[in-house]
């Protein structure tokens, strides 16, 4: 009766969160005194989920299965958790095992909690502690169920590496690919994705024009961090709307979120209020991003940003 997680991967190769649900299940598995299977989709090498806690890793491989479909994973993954009768299933927070949670739910008549922060404060009763409200409060929240299922917040528990090694076994579950077909996939082309960034440089108006969006890719870059907007940049075209972030976007919870020219609308400070450290640069003291802010410099951003460009690549140089 191990403890179950669904390893997501990005064309073939498995993401940052499978790392960070593999290392929460590890600590799960070690209070409820079990192991940790994982479930991967069309990944060759699964070998370094061991490094993380897992103890035994299901293959499927299926070429129908190259486009996520929320029907035909959430069907897989709760086949997998019959044959293991597994009681804990474990996903991180994507928006793709969103889809999936509540699908699993169903078939498992299952208790699901989303967005949770932290391992469980009880396994008997099982309680998790789940951020609510848009992450303005910490909810203590019973699993009454058989199954449970829980959905781990990004960033919130951590990779943490475990000594071990993981035993693959191929896995041919029945696929039910309902009747939804995936036709085509747009994706934004920045170097490091918003869902995986530890780090996330945003821009608004203050910035005046794309023209000018080169300062929030020059400090992207020295960062190793993906690009973001609010949401009126995105509305006036300026950027994809793929990088549109906040509560009508993509929800962000990095450890570290700069906004450069954003005032701080409630809905983008709801959508980043889980990032951990918070920086803002806005040459008005009055935004109310500084009331969220861990940081903030109030300063004109085509003068910040370039010299806090600079001074990072001197840090780095000689470090």
């Amino acid at each position: 009766m191990s403890v179950l997680i669904y390893a997501e991967s990005e064309n073939g190769s498995l993401r940052k969160g499978a790392f960070e649900v593999a290392s929460y299940a590890k600590g799960v598995a070690d209070a409820l005194g079990t192991t940790v299977t994982a479930v991967t989709i069309n990944v060759s090498d699964v070998s370094v989920l061991g490094t993380y806690g897992v103890s035994k890793v299901l293959q499927v491989s299926n070429d129908s299965l190259e486009k996520f479909q929320a029907k035909s994973y959430s069907s897989i993954i709760a086949e997998a958790a019959k044959a293991e009768d597994s009681k804990v299933i474990i996903l991180s927070s994507s928006t793709n095992s969103k889809y999936v949670a509540p699908l699993l739910g169903v078939a498992l008549n299952a208790a699901v909690a989303s967005n949770v922060v932290s391992l469980p404060k009880s396994t008997s009763p099982f309680v998790v502690e789940r951020t609510a409200f848009t992450n303005k409060a910490f909810q203590d929240t019973q699993l009454n169920s058989e199954v449970k299922i829980i959905c781990v917040s990004s960033n919130a528990y951590g990779i943490k590496e475990a000594e071990g090694s993981a035993a693959a076994e191929a896995f041919s579950p029945t696929i039910d690919s309902g009747s939804l077909e995936v036709v085509s996939i747009d994706k934004a082309t920045d170097k490091v994705s918003i869902a995986d960034a530890e780090v996330v440089v945003s821009g608004g108006r203050g910035l005046k024009g794309p023209e000018n969006w080169h300062l929030i890719e020059d400090l992207a870059d020295v960062l190793g961090a993906a690009t973001a907007c609010s949401k009126p940049v995105s509305d006036m075209g300026w950027r994809p709307h793929s990088e549109h972030v906040g509560q009508t976007g993509k929800p962000v919870a990095t450890n570290l979120y700069i906004a450069v020219g954003i005032s701080g609308a409630i809905q983008h400070l709801a959508g980043i209020n889980a990032s951990k450290v918070k920086v803002v640069v806005n040459t008005d003291p009055e935004a109310p991003f500084f009331k969220a802010a861990d940081y903030g410099v109030v300063g004109d951003a085509f003068e910040v940003v370039p010299q806090l460009i600079e001074k990072l690549k001197e840090f780095k140089s000689a470090n």
